[in-house]
């Protein structure tokens, strides 16, 4: 029986990477990327020659039958995402699951994930949270918000940036213009940055300063 190995990688800073986790990937048959030019990179950087194949959100439904087999059949695998850990917002819960069904042992290294950190440095409250990932786009989004408003612990999302400026106004709406909050951005990378304060507070400031990179945003939950 072969082995279904979860390899967090670094969200900027190539030296968050792990000697466990470039082991692994050395050591394993194969490896499944999210975008192999991305990790590409990644994997030339820490001499690391193993061969790689495509594993992402548009193809993993088609290719999880046939992993799970070879993983039975004695290979090995490692999957990694273009940044952090897999299966967060990333691609990796449809072949850990199938992994788990089928008997095929599943482990997950530890690693860098991107909303920790935003979390930790936030300031707000962290001894209970909720990760809503990136909210819906148009379908169910009114509805997530009026169950958020209600939501007492502090909650997690990822925004594009792009649309942070019109999502830090929804919060207005749907949060008041009074509820805390902190946008880290570029996390560990050169441009890092964290803006904490009221929701019109950090909209005037990414208002006239357009975010750019990957963006967390921390939410204060309802006060009770």
């Amino acid at each position: 029986m072969g082995k279904l190995y979860l390899v967090p990688t670094p969200i900027g800073n190539l030296e968050d990477m792990t000697y466990r986790a470039i082991k692994v990937l050395q050591e394993v048959d194969y490896i499944l990327a999210e975008d192999t030019r991305n990790s590409g990179k990644l994997l030339k950087h820490f001499e690391i020659m193993t061969p790689m194949f495509s594993h992402h959100m548009h193809n993993e439904h088609k290719t999880v039958e046939g992993l799970v087999k070879r993983m039975q059949a004695g290979e090995t695998f490692a999957l990694i995402s273009d940044a952090g850990t897999p299966a967060i917002s990333d691609p990796g819960f449809l072949l850990t699951r199938a992994c788990v069904e089928q008997g095929v042992d599943v482990e997950c290294l530890p690693g860098a994930t991107a909303f920790v950190p935003a979390l930790v440095n936030s300031g707000l409250p962290n001894d209970k949270f909720v990760f809503e990932g990136f909210l819906p786009d148009k379908k169910g989004k009114q509805t997530r918000y009026l169950i958020l408003a209600e939501e007492t612990r502090t909650m997690i999302l990822y925004v594009s940036p792009h649309k942070l400026v019109k999502t830090l106004v929804e919060f207005k709406e749907y949060f008041g213009e009074d509820r805390q909050v902190s946008v880290s951005r570029e996390l560990s990378k050169l441009h890092e940055e964290t803006v904490r304060g009221t929701v019109t507070e950090v909209h005037a400031h990414f208002e006239a300063k357009p975010p750019k990179g990957e963006i967390v945003v921390i939410v204060a939950g309802k006060s009770k």
